[in-house]
């Protein structure tokens, strides 16, 4: 353990310090201060070593065993294991404790594999070879042996070690370009600075004589923030302080890109770089199947202690009689009698439970955890799921969800670069009312056919054309644009102006790329940053230049940025652009209403839109400007407060220019997702930033409003015209009046019979929701618009701050009805609410990678989480729920015979199976078959379940894991175990003789119902298998030959390592009876005979839409293709009755076309909709073929 921070802490507090400011100090290059300007207190710092391990070399057996022993199933049976070590138990203690050392051993195993390659990457990381300056020359050294101070050199290309503060680069300008594509996946360049003091420092020697000291903030993990300051030693007395923020700071793992060198110096090494500290652990999530898992082993754990107390107590009642008490075969020791009666009960008691101990079922939880592991590789392998032009395919951060993805009520997704591609199309700009409209520019790429200019309304006056070109150039500086240079300056000038691929603008926001292109089309074309001066080509082809003094960033709070530039003539300006939002109530003059009513149609539209204003400061206003940035800029604490206060300050009188409309398309199936999602049953609200007009427009071309929806409004304007209160009721009212208390479900807004009702909410309305209420009459407000979001069929959240994302995913769930919600997102906003909710799903956007990072899954569009949650959700959710039922059901097979069996052999504890079967039944003989079925059932076809979203609603509310079903299961168990033992006692009591005249002994009889045992269970699993290859079939039948065999050798060899040998020759000599053989046959179709009836029964009087589909599927598979409309094979078999699964749903059908191939032919085939009795024939018509179905 690092004990650094304590260290330094206690170092600080005894030297004196007690008011410790949270900072560190980091001297150049280790040098010293020069004498008397202040203390040298050496720190001490850690290396450079990345560790993602979990493990060493000595603490891997002890901290995994520790690990694995928290859970509670392990750790019942390493007690079981104990146990039969102390005392006299009936069974060897390698009954049990060979499946948990199996248990055990895998898992360690598998946890050992993955942290031993998380080794091999951390070796390959801390060996890479650095470049560092001492003594004026470049030493070579491991990355690991870099040391907080030591000054870096950075080739073009090559990785950042640790985080550093950029010194000087090679261009003259003091900047560098860095992609950080490992950290938050944007592949765009980023511009970082150099100090102002150090940038002219190009030598080894140079750097070298450098004497500065770093003071900053420990380390944290945000990526984007970062607070210092350097003090340069010159020959003055006082340093000279500069200031330091993100724009200096490299970060560990991005890459040095269009610059030759850079000299940098390490701030944070190894585990305390920004790149590792956002690497740790996510808080565990839990799936509802896995608590339903340990609910059960709750009651069987009951059930087991129920099993020892029974059969206690009747030990005891049965031994009551001094006949019973001590036969002769099995008398008391001198030492038995003595002791105390309580203490013989509680021994035997533990005795009955390490006999009954198996009804656990111990290798439950390392099948599952293989399902989980191997299950989630289909969604890696899924072709369908890869996009050609990210050139990836979906992403499992982790595989504890999977079956989660098939039990999802509740969607929560972001709209810009989730529903939308990210990719800005400049459409528009207003300048005082004036509107401009360029022909096609769409991210760089001017479209054929583009020549020229549209005007609407373009008739400015002399001033008018003054501020238009202002405008212009508003646009084309304020910005954080960089030009991607392919050829000579000349080559760009020429190039940009005349539309040829020879240069392009690159930029971390892709609104802006669009603006500057949009500019470009409208005749001002930005060249270039050069020397602090940002180059633009007016329309007289004259390069105009403006020294770049301020930039004031945009950030999420402010919506908007803003820059200072000096002009040629040197005239000051502040331009300013934002969201109308943030600019309009700082605007002081300009035509506000004409832009205003201009910025409202363009939303309504669907157009992201953005404000331009400006104002002209004087030398004296510069000044000014400049000391408060200075002053809030040194500061070490509080900095964004301090710089926030500053730019509210700076940003105020400011005169409006115009506006721009950028539109961003909907992504590819976007509109068809959310509506397969909807008929799925499940909700989805959009949580955007975005403004309500914008927002709600997209909405509707993405169908979650529809044109009959009616919009209801909890919005700010309508809080002001009335109170909270009073909206939220009359809402209420109006949700409610229709469908009474009920929760109205979502698919019913697809019918006729309810009004559907969609929301819209903005960020400033929530906030007074979700606060508590001040007196009782005012209410709970969160409860009634729980009441009303429930009964509404979709929610738009607009204007939403990130955290607010997050309440409202916490919010559901936590309503009373739990769902389980996803949220789906692609920015770093959105990280908070994947973080929340029950399953997290980034999108590998133009956002960057952060959602993408800290998300469960990661998928690369919008329209690959239908299939997503509708195939693989689906399928997972089968799968598990079947093996946890299969499993606890197997058990009570296998364990309910051997508590018979004690009423039998007075509850002596006498096992009915031996060793050997008790040990391997779970390990080998039943285990493989089950975890092949969790891997590759297919209940329906994919395709079926792609074209027919609603029957992802048979599976929801974890129905196939209720308490019904579990009991259905545990009797089904019962059932069978009591056919095995009774059915062998009654068919073999005292009349099974073998050839040679011998009667079956108990180890016969033991071995005769286990044999019953493992044939029923494997084929009651082949019965449920819908989904059959080869490999069905060879795990299948190999399991139940290998059991054959293994049980034909184990008592056919006489095995020198074994003591006694009570199977010898046992199974021969049953096999060796025809009775035998009968008797397994009729018992095995006995136990399958009830489950079969119920099945059929429930599939002919009562069958689900699932079902529906496979009976149809199955009879008419030879003639159904990838067109054929699901509407049509929901109908039920016997009659195609032209009726709808959901009876809420109607509609009468008079006739159904069919699209489908036939014998290389098209054609169609109708089907009328009030079909004859089943005799009559129905034809296919085709062209020249008629065929009776």
């Amino acid at each position: 353990m690092d004990f650094s921070a304590l260290r330094n802490l206690i170092s600080r507090y005894c030297t004196g310090e007690e008011n410790w400011v949270d900072s560190r100090t980091v001297y150049i290059g280790q040098r010293e201060p020069p004498p008397g300007t202040e203390a040298y207190i050496p720190q001490r710092f850690p290396d450079n070593r990345i560790v993602s391990s979990k493990y060493t070399f000595w603490n891997f057996v002890p901290k995994n065993l520790f690990e694995q022993f928290r859970r509670v199933a392990n750790f019942y049976f390493l007690i079981i294991f104990l146990v039969q070590l102390i005392i006299d138990t009936p069974t060897s203690p390698v009954t049990s404790g060979l499946p948990l050392f199996f248990v055990i051993t895998v898992t360690a195993i598998k946890q050992g594999y993955e942290d031993w390659l998380r080794h091999k990457a951390d070796n390959a990381v801390n060996q890479c070879p650095v470049h560092i300056i001492q003594h004026g020359k470049v030493v070579r050294k491991q990355s690991r042996k870099l040391r907080v101070g030591d000054i870096v050199l950075v080739k073009e290309d090559e990785t950042f070690p640790s985080d550093l503060i950029l010194l000087s680069t090679s261009r003259d300008d003091g900047t560098c370009f860095v992609t950080t594509a490992s950290l938050d996946g944007e592949s765009s360049h980023k511009t970082y600075y150099a100090v102002q003091d150090t940038k002219s420092f190009n030598t080894e020697k140079e750097v070298d004589m450098l004497r500065a000291t770093i003071e900053c903030e420990q380390p944290q993990p945000d990526l984007y923030k970062f607070v210092g300051r350097i003090n340069i030693y010159q020959d003055r007395d006082e340093p000279i302080a500069r200031p330091l923020g993100s724009e200096n700071l490299l970060l560990r793992g991005a890459t040095l890109k269009n610059t030759e060198f850079v000299y940098a110096v390490a701030i944070y090494t190894g585990m305390e770089s920004k790149m590792a500290l956002n690497y740790q652990s996510k808080s565990q999530k839990r799936s509802a199947v896995e608590k339903s898992m340990n609910a059960f082993l709750v009651v069987y754990l009951c059930i087991l202690i129920s099993k020892a107390l029974i059969n206690t107590t009747l030990k005891y009642v049965w031994q009551a009689d001094p006949n019973r008490d001590e036969p002769w075969y099995n008398g008391k020791t001198d030492h038995e009698r003595q002791r105390h009666v309580m203490i013989r009960a509680f021994t035997d008691f533990l005795a009955f439970m390490v006999l009954f101990n198996y009804i656990i079922p111990v290798s439950m939880y390392v099948t599952v955890e293989m399902q989980k592991f191997l299950g989630s590789y289909f969604i890696t392998w899924d072709d369908e799921m890869f996009d050609e032009e990210l050139g990836e395919g979906a992403l499992v951060n982790t595989s504890d969800l999977n079956e989660e993805l098939g039990q999802v009520e509740y969607v929560f997704t972001d709209k810009t670069g989730t529903l939308t591609e990210n990719n800005m199309e400049f459409i528009e700009c207003c300048v005082d009312g004036h509107v401009y409209v360029p022909h096609a520019i769409c991210n760089g790429q001017i479209l054929s056919g583009s020549s020229g200019i549209d005007m609407i309304d373009s008739s400015p006056g002399p001033d008018g054309k003054e501020r238009e070109e202002l405008f212009f150039r508003a646009l084309c500086l304020c910005h954080t644009v960089q030009v991607k240079e392919e050829e000579t300056v000349d080559g760009i000038k020429r190039g940009i102006h005349q539309g040829k691929a020879t240069s392009f603008y690159i930029s971390s926001s892709p609104d802006e790329v669009a603006l500057v292109e949009g500019m470009k089309r409208l005749g001002f074309t930005y060249l270039r940053l050069k020397d602090n001066h940002m180059e633009i080509l007016n329309r007289e082809d004259e390069v105009e230049r403006f020294e770049l003094l301020e930039v004031l960033n945009f950030d999420s709070v402010r919506r908007r940025m803003s820059v200072i530039v000096r002009s040629s003539s040197g005239h000051l300006y502040l331009f300013c652009k934002g969201a109308d939002s943030s600019i309009f109530p700082r605007v002081i003059s300009g035509k506000v209403d004409r832009v205003r009513a201009r910025v409202e149609h363009n939303a309504v539209e669907g157009l992201r839109t953005l404000c331009v204003a400006y104002k002209a400061l004087s030398q004296e206003e510069y000044h000014n400007v400049c000391q408060l940035l200075d002053s809030a800029k040194l500061a070490l604490q509080d900095r964004d407060r301090k710089l926030a206060e500053a730019y509210d300050l700076i940003e105020r009188d400011l005169i409006l220019l115009g506006a721009t409309a950028v539109e961003d398309r909907l992504q590819e199936k976007a509109a068809d997702t959310i509506e397969s999602l909807h008929k799925a049953g499940m909700k989805v609200w959009v949580l955007t930033g975005d403004k309500m007009e914008t927002a709600a427009a997209t909405c509707y071309a993405s169908k979650l409003f529809r044109r009959s929806t009616q919009i209801l409004e909890l919005t700010t304007k309508r809080t002001e015209e009335q109170s909270l209160h009073d909206v939220l009721f009359e809402l209420g009212r109006t949700v409610l009046r229709q469908h009474g208390s009920l929760t109205h479900d979502a698919f019913s807004g697809l019918s006729g019979e309810f009004q559907d009702y969609g929301l819209i909410i903005d960020g400033a309305t929530l906030s007074a929701v979700m606060k508590p209420a001040q007196d009782d009459s005012s209410g709970n407000y969160k409860e009634i618009f729980l009441e009303i979001c429930r009964n509404c069929s979709a929610v738009l959240c607009c204007r939403m701050a990130p955290l607010q994302k997050a309440q409202i995913v916490k919010l559901i769930k936590a309503s009373k009805e739990h769902p389980i919600t996803l949220a789906v997102g692609d920015g770093a906003n959105d990280v908070s609410m994947i973080l929340e909710a029950h399953v997290g799903i980034g999108i590998m956007g133009k956002e960057g990678r952060q959602a993408a990072r800290n998300s469960d899954y990661a998928i690369p569009k919008f329209k690959h989480l239908k299939k997503m949650l509708l195939v693989h959700g689906h399928y997972y959710y089968i799968r598990i729920a079947e093996l946890v039922q299969y499993f606890f059901y197997k058990n009570v097979c296998f364990i309910f015979p051997q508590f018979l069996y004690q009423f039998f052999c007075g509850f002596s504890q006498q096992p009915l199976y031996d060793t050997a079967y008790l040990t391997l039944y779970n390990i080998s003989f039943t285990s493989l078959p089950i975890l092949l079925y969790s891997l590759i059932e297919q209940h329906v076809s994919m395709d079926i379940l792609k074209r027919d979203p609603s029957l992802y609603r048979d599976i929801a509310k974890n129905c196939l894991l209720r308490w019904r079903i579990f009991i259905y299961w545990t009797f089904l168990g019962l059932f069978d175990s009591m056919v095995f033992f009774f059915g062998a006692y009654f068919l073999f009591d005292n009349t099974t003789f073998t050839s040679n005249g011998q009667i079956f002994g108990n180890w016969t009889f033991g071995t005769l119902v286990f044999t019953v045992l493992v044939f029923t269970v494997t084929l009651k699993l082949a019965l449920d298998t819908h989904y059959w290859t080869w490999i069905n079939h060879f795990v299948v039948w190999g399991s139940l030959l290998f059991y054959v065999v293994f049980s034909l050798l184990w008592g056919g060899v006489i095995w020198p390592f074994l003591n006694y040998q009570r199977m010898y020759y046992v199974f021969v000599q049953m096999l060796s009876s025809g009775p035998a053989w009968l008797g397994i046959g009729l018992l095995v179709i006995i136990s399958l005979l009830p489950d079969v009836l119920k099945k059929v029964l429930c599939r002919a009087l009562w069958p689900t839409s699932t079902e529906r589909i496979q009976n149809v599927e199955k009879l008419y598979q030879s003639h159904l293709s990838e067109f054929t409309p699901l509407p049509l094979l929901n109908s039920s078999l016997p009659d195609f009755e032209a009726h709808n699964i959901n009876p809420r749903r109607s509609g009468h059908r008079s006739k159904e076309l069919m699209y489908t191939h036939w014998r290389g032919t098209t054609g169609y085939c109708t089907f009328s909709s009030t079909l004859g009795p089943p005799g009559i024939g129905r034809t296919h018509r085709l062209v020249g073929l008629e065929t009776s179905v």
